[in-house]
This record gives structure tokens, sequence and C-alpha cells, in this order.
């Protein structure tokens, strides 16, 4: 199979991902659109970016604010029409920006035509193109599996007296690939979108189209580790037996004709899954996204989910990137991510949100981040330090995955509700959504009607305005480590060696090609710590690069001092 067909400089860009809803409103309904995009694309050039991602801007119910299509070839009318959309893929193309889609093919809308009609009769040609099943022998769901959302992901059709399934919400059935006919619609779909100049896609949880089926046809039960008749089913429908089969012949039917960039959204994937989806040669992706970094503040295996918490020890982060970071080299791509519109914002999460440190602690997980090898990709608002949002109770938010965990916790299993919403504080995908934070003004400068979920009231002095006049902002760290990784080739194609893995507070690596070596350090604490220059080091002369401070006087010295939330780039010789 041959190398994949991409812009030759990928490799080096970074990714912005707009979450459109939120990102900037041009007609004043509270809701984000194509326009307002176009009008803050100056902006995005001027952060240097050369990728966006765009979150789902598809028809849509909105059950999951627009991770439920029900027509892939339309625009969603909040979001706009498809000359706005025209007009934004123009304007970014017209600034050195390539735009990648979000490809949501695992699910549809319950009101896509194509399940409308397969809802209707066992013998309707689109039937097959979801899966369904008999009950089990009490009448019930078939199988004893979960869904993401909460309840059964099995929901009773009448008109055909079967079972279809649904991981998410029961408004987002589940795809048959198996079906050719599902493929052959899914490929016709990516080329309309890349014929129109988009160029690429993001492919949300592209390892869950295989599903695996037995030999009879059945799918099999979960295993049973937690009270109540359901239990998680979310790792059997990861990397199904024909997950590389399906994503292969995706790439020979559209991929290789285009000149793309693509990153797949994969639960649960192991390094060797990585290396099978995203190496050069055979694999199907250009990279992926994985999510071992993104659990280890939860309790694995809790019935909470990831909403049972637990503080971060920075030894298993520094272990999982570098296995990811070493096993990846040459064999594939690593994505670098910190937030998503599922995730809290980092500087909460990983970082220090107090006035304090807010701003050298974002600087700081930046840096961090964007040393490492892989594509690192930044979400809205990322670059100006914008922090979780307490809401006072569970009415101001809006996300379905949050207003379920706070239903079950509180009237299913009795739990606090003061305990639920402190989880939910910490970890609410609403967190990611809140507008983007333009200027002081009413509403963050995002709208001038009332916004669909109301802003972070620390909009009055975090905010774009504010962080585009000083110098010394977070917005303008991002610029200079955008631009490092564009001028310097170590980043992108250099070796890592891990230093000091057992530290609880400090990551230490080495980025090498040649005979260019980058030390990165990085202070993951909130107080000023003492070590010992690294034997490894020894005998090496450090000069300082970069950093999120003014350059230290003990930077070649046998003992180091790192202020609170310091990042460091030294150039070893």
């Amino acid at each position: 199979m041959p190398s994949h067909t991409s812009f030759p400089d990928w490799r080096s860009q970074v990714v912005y991902q707009i979450y459109p809803r939120s990102f900037c409103d041009s007609n004043g309904d509270g809701i984000g659109d194509l326009p307002g995009i176009t009008s803050r694309l100056d902006y995005l050039q001027q952060l240097g970016v050369g990728v966006v991602w765009l979150s789902p801007i598809y028809a849509s119910p909105n059950d999951d604010n627009g991770y439920d299509i029900s027509d892939y070839r339309a625009i969603m009318q909040e979001f706009g029409t498809m000359v706005d959309f025209d007009a934004m893929l123009a304007g970014m193309h017209s600034r050195g920006i390539r735009l990648m889609m979000d490809l949501v093919v695992n699910h549809t809308s319950d009101e896509h035509v194509w399940f409308q009609q397969a809802r209707q009769s066992r013998s309707n040609p689109y039937h097959d193109h979801y899966i369904w099943r008999e009950p089990a022998a009490d009448g019930g769901p078939p199988t004893n599996w979960e869904a993401a959302f909460n309840g059964s992901a099995w929901e009773w059709n009448e008109a055909t007296g079967e079972y279809y399934l649904h991981m998410f919400s029961r408004k987002q059935p589940d795809l048959n690939w198996e079906n050719p006919a599902v493929r052959a619609e899914v490929y016709a779909l990516m080329r309309f979108w890349l014929d129109k100049g988009v160029d690429g896609f993001r492919m949300d949880v592209i390892n869950m189209i295989s599903k695996p089926w037995l030999a009879d046809g059945s799918l099999p039960d979960a295993p049973v580790v937690g009270p109540g008749p359901l239990q998680p089913a979310f790792g059997m429908v990861c990397n199904g037996p024909r997950l590389m089969e399906f994503l292969r012949e995706m790439r020979h039917e559209v991929l290789d004709r285009y000149a793309t960039v693509t990153v797949g959204e994969c639960p649960l994937a192991s390094i060797e899954q990585g290396r099978q989806i995203t190496h050069p040669d055979t694999g199907a992706l250009n990279m992926l996204f994985q999510f071992e970094h993104m659990d280890l503040d939860s309790v694995g295996g809790h019935v909470s989910g990831k909403w049972a918490l637990k503080p971060l020890d920075l030894r298993d982060l520094k272990a999982t990137m570098a296995r990811w970071q070493q096993a990846l080299h040459g064999q594939g791509w690593n994505s670098l991510y910190l937030s998503n519109h599922d995730q809290p914002r980092p500087v909460s999460r990983f970082g220090d949100d107090s006035p304090e440190h807010r701003v050298k602690s974002a600087k700081m997980l930046a840096t961090w981040l964007h040393m490492h090898q892989g594509t690192p990709f930044i979400y809205q608002g990322e670059e100006l330090g914008m922090t979780n949002v307490h809401f006072d109770d569970i009415s101001g938010y809006r996300d379905i995955e949050t207003l379920n965990r706070y239903r079950v916790a509180t009237t299913e299993r009795g739990e606090d509700p003061a305990a639920v919403l402190a989880s939910i504080h910490a970890k609410s995908r609403d967190n990611a959504r809140t507008p983007m934070q333009w200027t002081a003004g009413p509403h963050a400068g995002f709208t001038t009607g009332t916004p669909w979920l109301a802003c972070n009231p620390n909009h009055t002095h975090i905010h774009a305005e504010q962080a585009l006049s000083d110098p010394d902002s977070v917005f303008h760290h991002y610029r200079r480590l955008i631009r490092m990784r564009q001028d310097w080739p170590v980043l992108v194609h250099g070796t890592y060696e891990q230093l000091l893995a057992e530290h609880t507070q400090v990551d230490a690596f080495i980025r090498s090609l040649g005979q260019e070596r980058l030390l990165v350090v990085c202070n993951f604490s909130s107080t000023e710590i003492r070590l010992e220059k690294p034997h490894s080091l020894a005998g090496c002369s450090i000069t300082w690069v970069f950093g999120n401070g003014s350059e230290p006087a003990n930077i070649d010295r046998e003992h180091w001092v790192l202020q609170p939330w310091e990042a460091r780039i030294c150039r070893l010789d």
C-alpha cells in the first residue's frame, strides 16, 4: 500500500478546534454560526495555526449538540447556509489555513432519512443500515449493554418488533458497517465534502464501527463488573475485528485520492492499535486521539466512570506520554491534546486556575505539550487560559451527558447532590462549551443576544481583546510555540528521551535530531522545586532558549531551582 496522500507539511502544523455553537455569533440569536467564524479568521491567522478542526455543522436535531446528524450534506440552519460555508472555507484557504471537518459515521440521528425508513419495516431497503436484534427470551434487550449516556444501549421499535443499538443517546442509532451499502454511502459523503475543497476529517469514535459479532450473528453480553442489570460495554465495541479492514477500504476508496489530513478518535486504543491505524505505509489515518492520559484522574472501573475523581499522579502522566512517544516514533503519529469539546479546561484540570498561577500554569502546560512529537491540538479558548465554569446548580448545564449523570446519580443511586455537582464542576463537557471570551463586555462579546449557554463570569478579565494587547499573554506564548514547531525540525522529527521518570512534580525530557538536542523541564506544581541536575546531563552545557518567564540565573548549575509552574526549553551542547 502506498504512503498516505497528505499535504506535505501537515506534521509541522498545529490544529485549532472550533466548537461552532460557542465560538462567535453573528446574528444575535445566541448561537455561534459560520459567518461568526469567518469574522474571526484574522484572529486564527495571527495565532498561526495551520489547520482548523470544525465540530459538526451538519443538519441535526441537536440531541447531542450536532453529533446526531440528520443530513450529512446540509448545514444546520442555526449555523447558516452552504453559501456561508463556502465563504468561510475560502476565507480560511486565503489565509493559508486548511479545514478538517468532523466525520460522525458510527451513528446517525434517528431523524436521518435512512433511519426513518429503516424503522418502518424489516423489508425496507434501509433496514440493514442499522443494527437490529430480537428481544431476549424475557422480552427485554438482547444484551446487558449500558449506553455511554446511561440506560440500555438498546431501544425498542414497535413497528418491526425489534431493538436497535445505540451506544450513545437513543436518538443516535449505530450504523451497520457490515453492510457494504452503508460503507458506500459514507465514502460518497466524504467525497462530497472533499470535492468542495475540505482538507480532511476528524473521525468521531471511528474505532467503534466494527462490532464484536459472534459466529451465530449474535452480540455477547458485557462482563458483570457492577450492580444492576446493565453493564458498561464501551470496551467491547472498540477496536472490533474488522476495524482495520474498514479503515483501509476507506483509505483506498477515498483518502488516497485526495491530499488530506485525518485523525481518528479511538477510545481505549492500545499502542499496537495506534501503530496499525497510523503507520505511514500500512495504516489508514494520519494520527489518532487516544485517551490514556485523559483517564488518569478517574478511578478505573468505578460505576461512576469518569466522574469518580482522583488526584493526578504526574508519574502516570509521564509514563503514558513516554510510551506513546517512543512506540510511535517512525511507526505512526501522535495527536497531542489536553482539551477538546468533550474535556474540561486544562488549566483547571492539570494546572492552577487561581489568579496567582493561572497564566503561568497555562503557559507551562502549552510548552510541555508542544514540545512532544506529534500534532498539537488547541481547543478554542485554551490559548487564552480559559477556565472551568462553576454553575451553582444543575439548571445551568445543557450537556446531555452531564444532565444524565446528575439524574442517575441523585435519583437512582441516591448520591449526595453536592458531591455530584462537585464532580460535574470538574469534568462536565460544558466546561469547554461556555462561549468563547472575546471581550469584557456583555456576554463576553460572543453575542448581542442571550447565549445558548451562559458565559463564564470571569470573562471580564480573561478575554481575547486583553490577550492580544498584552505581549506577555497566554495567547502570545502559544504564537511563539506554534512558530517554533514550524521552524525547528527537532520538534517534529526528533527522538524522545525521558528524564526524572519518578519525580512527582517535575517532568523533563530531551528531543534530539542529529546534533540538535533540546532539554524541556516543567514544574507541575505551585511550589518552588529544588533538584539536582540529572546525572545523564553531566558534562553537558545547558543554554536557555525559551520559557514562560525570564531566563533563570541557575540554568547550568548542578542544582536547579524551578519556580512554580515554570517551563524551560534549553539547548544541550
